[in-house]
Protein backbone atom coordinates (compact mmCIF):
# COMPACT_ATOMS: atom_id res chain seq x y z
CA UNK A 1 0.00 0.00 0.00
CA UNK A 2 1.30 3.47 -0.86
CA UNK A 3 -1.85 5.63 -1.00
CA UNK A 4 -4.21 6.42 1.87
CA UNK A 5 -7.69 7.86 1.27
CA UNK A 6 -9.04 9.50 4.43
CA UNK A 7 -12.70 10.47 4.86
CA UNK A 8 -14.48 11.79 7.94
CA UNK A 9 -18.01 12.74 8.91
CA UNK A 10 -18.87 14.28 12.27
CA UNK A 11 -21.51 11.85 13.52
CA UNK A 12 -22.63 8.26 13.17
CA UNK A 13 -25.84 9.37 11.42
CA UNK A 14 -23.91 10.97 8.55
CA UNK A 15 -22.63 9.15 5.47
CA UNK A 16 -19.30 9.62 3.71
CA UNK A 17 -20.56 8.45 0.28
CA UNK A 18 -20.08 11.82 -1.42
CA UNK A 19 -16.52 12.14 -0.09
CA UNK A 20 -15.67 8.64 -1.28
CA UNK A 21 -17.19 9.32 -4.71
CA UNK A 22 -15.14 12.51 -5.21
CA UNK A 23 -11.91 10.82 -4.11
CA UNK A 24 -12.64 7.83 -6.35
CA UNK A 25 -13.30 10.16 -9.28
CA UNK A 26 -9.94 11.86 -8.69
CA UNK A 27 -8.16 8.49 -8.43
CA UNK A 28 -9.82 7.26 -11.64
CA UNK A 29 -8.76 10.43 -13.50
CA UNK A 30 -5.19 9.89 -12.26
CA UNK A 31 -5.17 6.17 -13.19
CA UNK A 32 -4.61 5.02 -9.62
CA UNK A 33 -5.09 1.29 -9.14
CA UNK A 34 -7.58 0.50 -6.34
CA UNK A 35 -5.16 -2.18 -5.06
CA UNK A 36 -2.71 0.59 -4.10
CA UNK A 37 -5.28 2.37 -1.92
CA UNK A 38 -6.21 1.83 1.72
CA UNK A 39 -9.37 3.62 2.94
CA UNK A 40 -9.62 5.16 6.40
CA UNK A 41 -13.06 6.40 7.51
CA UNK A 42 -13.98 8.08 10.78
CA UNK A 43 -17.35 9.10 12.16
CA UNK A 44 -15.99 11.52 14.72
CA UNK A 45 -15.76 15.26 15.26
CA UNK A 46 -12.88 17.07 13.61
CA UNK A 47 -12.17 19.02 16.78
CA UNK A 48 -10.25 16.13 18.31
CA UNK A 49 -7.43 14.07 16.87
CA UNK A 50 -8.11 10.86 18.85
CA UNK A 51 -10.13 9.20 16.10
CA UNK A 52 -9.70 5.44 15.53
CA UNK A 53 -9.14 5.46 11.78
CA UNK A 54 -7.00 8.59 11.91
CA UNK A 55 -4.81 6.90 14.53
CA UNK A 56 -4.53 3.84 12.27
CA UNK A 57 -3.53 6.13 9.38
CA UNK A 58 -0.90 7.82 11.56
CA UNK A 59 0.52 4.43 12.55
CA UNK A 60 0.73 3.34 8.90
CA UNK A 61 2.47 6.61 8.00
CA UNK A 62 4.91 6.14 10.91
CA UNK A 63 5.72 2.62 9.69
CA UNK A 64 6.39 3.86 6.16
CA UNK A 65 3.40 2.14 4.53
CA UNK A 66 1.93 5.38 3.13
CA UNK A 67 3.52 7.72 0.56
CA UNK A 68 0.44 9.79 -0.36
CA UNK A 69 -2.66 10.90 1.58
CA UNK A 70 -5.81 11.89 -0.29
CA UNK A 71 -8.42 14.02 1.46
CA UNK A 72 -11.82 15.15 0.19
CA UNK A 73 -11.44 18.55 1.85
CA UNK A 74 -8.76 19.90 4.18
CA UNK A 75 -11.15 20.28 7.13
CA UNK A 76 -11.68 16.49 7.12
CA UNK A 77 -8.21 16.30 8.67
CA UNK A 78 -8.97 18.69 11.53
CA UNK A 79 -11.23 21.57 12.54
CA UNK A 80 -8.47 23.04 14.69
CA UNK A 81 -5.70 25.09 13.11
CA UNK A 82 -2.94 23.96 15.47
CA UNK A 83 -3.73 20.24 15.10
CA UNK A 84 -4.13 20.44 11.33
CA UNK A 85 -0.94 22.41 10.73
CA UNK A 86 1.06 20.18 13.10
CA UNK A 87 -0.16 17.06 11.30
CA UNK A 88 0.48 18.50 7.84
CA UNK A 89 3.97 19.67 8.87
CA UNK A 90 4.77 16.21 10.23
CA UNK A 91 3.52 14.55 7.04
CA UNK A 92 5.49 16.97 4.85
CA UNK A 93 8.67 16.31 6.84
CA UNK A 94 8.16 12.60 6.22
CA UNK A 95 8.01 13.32 2.48
CA UNK A 96 4.32 12.52 2.04
CA UNK A 97 2.36 13.92 -0.85
CA UNK A 98 -0.96 15.36 0.36
CA UNK A 99 -3.82 15.78 -2.13
CA UNK A 100 -7.06 17.63 -1.40
CA UNK A 101 -9.40 16.76 -4.25
CA UNK A 102 -12.27 19.27 -3.92
CA UNK A 103 -9.89 22.18 -3.46
CA UNK A 104 -7.58 20.88 -6.22
CA UNK A 105 -4.50 21.19 -4.04
CA UNK A 106 -1.34 19.19 -3.63
CA UNK A 107 0.92 19.91 -0.69
CA UNK A 108 4.59 19.25 -0.53
CA UNK A 109 7.45 21.59 0.28
CA UNK A 110 7.43 24.95 2.07
CA UNK A 111 4.85 26.65 -0.18
CA UNK A 112 2.43 23.75 0.25
CA UNK A 113 2.80 23.82 4.04
CA UNK A 114 2.19 27.59 4.13
CA UNK A 115 -0.90 27.33 1.94
CA UNK A 116 -2.19 24.45 4.05
CA UNK A 117 -1.77 26.52 7.24
CA UNK A 118 -3.76 29.37 5.68
CA UNK A 119 -6.57 27.06 4.58
CA UNK A 120 -6.68 25.32 7.98
CA UNK A 121 -7.02 28.75 9.63
CA UNK A 122 -9.89 29.71 7.35
CA UNK A 123 -11.58 26.38 8.07
CA UNK A 124 -11.36 26.96 11.83
CA UNK A 125 -12.78 30.50 11.44
CA UNK A 126 -15.72 29.15 9.40
CA UNK A 127 -16.40 26.48 12.04
CA UNK A 128 -16.38 29.09 14.85
CA UNK A 129 -18.74 31.37 12.88
CA UNK A 130 -21.14 28.48 12.34
CA UNK A 131 -21.21 27.77 16.10
CA UNK A 132 -21.86 31.47 16.80
CA UNK A 133 -24.72 31.57 14.25
CA UNK A 134 -26.25 28.46 15.79
CA UNK A 135 -26.06 29.91 19.31
CA UNK A 136 -27.56 33.21 18.09
CA UNK A 137 -30.40 31.32 16.38
CA UNK A 138 -31.13 29.34 19.54
CA UNK A 139 -31.17 32.56 21.62
CA UNK A 140 -33.70 34.17 19.24
CA UNK A 141 -35.85 31.02 19.20
CA UNK A 142 -35.82 30.92 23.01
CA UNK A 143 -36.98 34.57 23.18
CA UNK A 144 -39.83 33.76 20.80
CA UNK A 145 -40.72 30.71 22.87
CA UNK A 146 -40.12 28.37 19.95
CA UNK A 147 -37.01 26.61 21.27
CA UNK A 148 -37.21 25.01 24.65
CA UNK A 149 -34.36 22.50 24.36
CA UNK A 150 -34.61 18.90 25.39
CA UNK A 151 -37.30 18.17 27.97
CA UNK A 152 -35.92 17.43 31.44
CA UNK A 153 -35.54 13.74 32.04
CA UNK A 154 -35.18 12.81 28.37
CA UNK A 155 -32.00 11.18 27.17
CA UNK A 156 -30.25 10.83 23.86
CA UNK A 157 -29.63 7.16 24.53
CA UNK A 158 -30.65 4.60 27.16
CA UNK A 159 -28.78 4.94 30.48
CA UNK A 160 -29.34 1.22 31.14
CA UNK A 161 -27.38 0.40 27.97
CA UNK A 162 -24.38 2.36 29.31
CA UNK A 163 -24.40 0.16 32.43
CA UNK A 164 -24.65 -3.00 30.33
CA UNK A 165 -21.66 -1.96 28.23
CA UNK A 166 -19.66 -1.07 31.35
CA UNK A 167 -20.46 -4.50 32.81
CA UNK A 168 -19.12 -6.07 29.60
CA UNK A 169 -15.79 -4.34 30.25
CA UNK A 170 -16.01 -1.27 28.00
CA UNK A 171 -14.45 1.96 29.26
CA UNK A 172 -16.31 5.32 29.18
CA UNK A 173 -14.74 6.37 25.85
CA UNK A 174 -15.82 3.12 24.18
CA UNK A 175 -19.31 3.39 25.71
CA UNK A 176 -19.63 6.98 24.46
CA UNK A 177 -18.65 5.89 20.95
CA UNK A 178 -21.07 2.95 21.01
CA UNK A 179 -23.99 5.09 22.18
CA UNK A 180 -23.15 8.18 20.13
CA UNK A 181 -22.99 10.44 23.19
CA UNK A 182 -20.24 12.37 25.01
CA UNK A 183 -18.11 10.90 27.79
CA UNK A 184 -19.73 13.38 30.17
CA UNK A 185 -23.13 11.94 29.29
CA UNK A 186 -21.84 8.40 29.91
CA UNK A 187 -20.66 9.40 33.40
CA UNK A 188 -24.05 11.02 34.06
CA UNK A 189 -25.84 7.83 32.94
CA UNK A 190 -23.60 5.67 35.13
CA UNK A 191 -24.08 8.00 38.13
CA UNK A 192 -27.85 7.81 37.58
CA UNK A 193 -27.63 4.00 37.54
CA UNK A 194 -25.55 3.99 40.73
CA UNK A 195 -28.11 6.21 42.48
Amino acid sequence: MTIAAYVRVSSKRQKDDSQRAEIQKWMDSNSIDAKQVEWYADKETGTKMERPEFQRLQADIFHGKVKCVILWKLDRLSRRLKDGVTTLADWAERGLKIVVVTQQLEFNGAVGRTLAALLMGLSEIEWEYRKERQQAGIAVAKKKGVYKGRKPGTTKSKPQRAKELRDKGLNPVEIATALGVSERTVFRYLDKEAA
